[in-house]
């Protein structure tokens, strides 16, 4: 049994039947990456899976199907996604700003996983992909949702570990990473 923030057990049945009804968006330019991804996550038991081949694209799948959970990768032509996160949460434009993101990158800098936090991305994943790593970020989403906060200029999901550090422009604060 897993146990949640809240202390409920979750079973591996309970489990099962949501990563099942769960509706996952992958975005990546790559065809072949999003056949990986796809297969991963059928092999973990999410049956309902769209995708899209650029962030343009995943703009639209997002409006058209709300999935519950969106696989974006790193690097992208045209809008990338960075510009693609910054474009969902926003909150005053964007249908769905809410939507749990999943950063996918080959680029494992501690910079772009700072930059992923300060943008509003809930969990990070590094390629190559594993099943296991998959199952951990989802489950991170699914069994331990962060609540979604506004702080200044930020919109997302709360980070883990917070520190409120002035940045030289006057008293903004912008939310960094720690560990």
């Amino acid at each position: 049994m897993i146990e949640t923030a809240i202390a409920k057990p979750v079973t591996d049945r309970d489990l099962a039947a949501r990563l099942e009804a769960l509706k996952v968006l992958v975005i990546d330019d790559e065809h072949y990456m999003r056949k990986v991804v796809r297969t991963l996550l059928i092999s973990i038991g999410v049956r309902h899976i769209s995708e899209a081949a650029d962030g343009i694209a995943g703009l639209e799948a997002i409006r058209t199907t709300a999935p519950h959970l969106v696989i974006v990768d790193w690097e992208m032509p045209g809008l990338d996604g960075c510009g693609f996160v910054r474009l969902v949460r926003s909150p005053q434009t964007f249908p769905y700003p809410d939507v749990p993101i999943i950063m996918l990158t080959g680029h494992g800098e501690r910079s772009r996983v700072i930059e992923a936090v300060k943008i509003g991305v809930n969990e990070f994943l590094l390629k190559p992909v594993s099943s296991k790593a998959l199952l951990d970020r989802i489950k991170a989403v699914v069994l331990h949702p962060r609540p979604v906060i506004q702080h200044g200029n930020y919109y997302g999901p709360a980070p883990r570990k917070l520190a409120d550090m002035p940045v030289g422009d006057g008293g903004y604060n912008e939310l960094v990473l720690l560990s």
